[in-house]
């Protein structure tokens, strides 16, 4: 081409293939070099044995841990010494020195213990409607936690790098409960939640945190995928004021493939919260060609107003690639909003579209006349015109936690 200058292409040796690898080695950004690093395989739990454990946590029968291991609760002790799993649906039978499917608990001598209490992997402060919790105390703040691994393998997970992961592979620090509490107090917020991960997988952590939180005063909350048995989640109820449910699709298929998990027990999950009195609120994830067929949600949304009442709060949320479905697009507009309409016409009071900021249907409308009455922009709130939890134009109650 006129006036463009040929460089002479360098000679091709094995010296200048190594020199310009590792030039483009330093020119990446960590970032990008970590996304580039193959993800660790997770143990399998009928292992010989368990993975090298943090120096804190004691092989059998050796020293005293700086944090001892937490026995836990709901499990069941076997005469040939192993161990049954109470707390998730999947009642894993577990023999001497191996690890439960979640991978955070380990049998040792025919006692079950949390790998996981005490030990944090995320800490951070959000603002509550980002659970989302959007009938619950807008505009205040809550201190979250989570730790490693989770019972679900969601090929769609969008905090992968904790749920997805072990102790082993994260990094985390030891916080008691009192100093969860503590710090909750200290960064100004006026709940705790447990989130991130899936917090079935650090129940006893999570109990014994929310009971003192309770305690102090703070609003506590948790958001879950459902897989809690009934007996571990009433006594959870006890010290909780709301959930936050992933019903991921209704279709036991999609459960078991595309999560590796159930469907029923998620439903029963619901219909004993409902029961219970807590306040709930509902999260679907509208992912392309997988769970978006509009009569599926219609037989989704149908179930939740036969079940569980026309008033509890039903978040469409858009997807993103992620984890191990990064080659489907995100979700169309049009498709979540078909959603909300299928939704509207179940009879559903109080339906919402999240990760798309700025949509009308992050806010929220009196059913009954229309009003206006919590501006939202994605998770930040504009304004709050409830008077007592009532839409003040023509005083229809509406359902949730509200100040005052």
């Amino acid at each position: 081409m006129e006036g463009q200058v040929r460089r002479a292409s360098p000679r091709l040796t094995r010296r200048w293939f190594l020199k310009a690898g590792l030039m483009w080695l330093a020119c990446l950004p960590l970032a990008r070099l970590a996304s580039c690093t193959p993800e660790p395989a997770l143990p399998s739990p009928t292992a010989p044995a368990m993975p090298t454990p943090a120096p804190t946590l004691p092989r059998h029968g050796e020293g005293t841990p700086t944090l001892a291991l937490h026995e836990a609760r709901h499990y069941q002790s076997l005469p040939d010494g192993r161990v049954v799993c109470g707390v998730c649906f999947r009642r894993c039978i577990v023999a001497e020195g191996k690890l439960g499917f979640c991978h955070n608990k380990k049998n040792v001598g025919g006692r079950y213990y949390s790998l996981v209490y005490g030990r944090a992997a995320a800490l951070q402060v959000d603002p509550i409607e980002k659970e989302p919790a959007f009938h619950m105390y807008p505009g205040t703040h809550i201190y979250c936690l989570g730790t490693a691994s989770c019972n679900n393998r969601c090929r769609f997970c969008q905090n992968w790098f904790l749920s997805q992961q072990t102790l082993w592979q994260v990094v985390s620090e030891e916080a008691s409960p009192s100093e969860i509490v503590r710090r909750a107090r200290e960064a100004g917020c006026e709940g705790v939640s447990f989130t991130y991960n899936e917090p079935t997988v650090f129940y006893e952590y999570m109990l014994d945190v929310a009971t003192l939180a309770r305690q102090e005063g703070f609003h506590t909350l948790f958001h879950t995928n459902g897989s809690m048995n009934r007996a571990p989640l009433l006594d959870l109820l006890q010290v909780m004021e709301a959930v936050t449910v992933d019903l991921k699709a209704f279709d036991a298929t999609f459960y078991r493939e595309v999560c590796q998990s159930e469907l029923q027990p998620v439903l029963r999950t619901l219909e004993t919260i409902r029961a219970s009195g807590r306040h709930l609120e509902v999260v679907n994830l509208v992912i392309p060609t997988l769970n978006d067929n509009l009569d599926t949600i219609d037989k989704m949304c149908q179930w939740i107003a036969r079940n569980l009442g026309r008033d509890v709060p039903l978040h469409f949320l858009r997807f993103f690639p992620a984890y191990k479905l990064q080659r489907l697009p995100a979700t169309p507009v049009e498709t979540l909003e078909q959603a909300a309409a299928v939704a509207d016409a179940a009879g559903l009071e109080h339906v919402y579209i999240g990760n798309l900021p700025g949509h009308p249907l992050n806010s929220t409308f009196c059913p009954g006349c229309g009003t206006l009455l919590i501006e939202r922009v994605h998770f930040m709130v504009l304004s709050v015109s409830l008077d007592g939890g009532r839409c003040p134009t023509c005083g229809r109650a509406i359902p949730g936690l509200w100040p005052g």
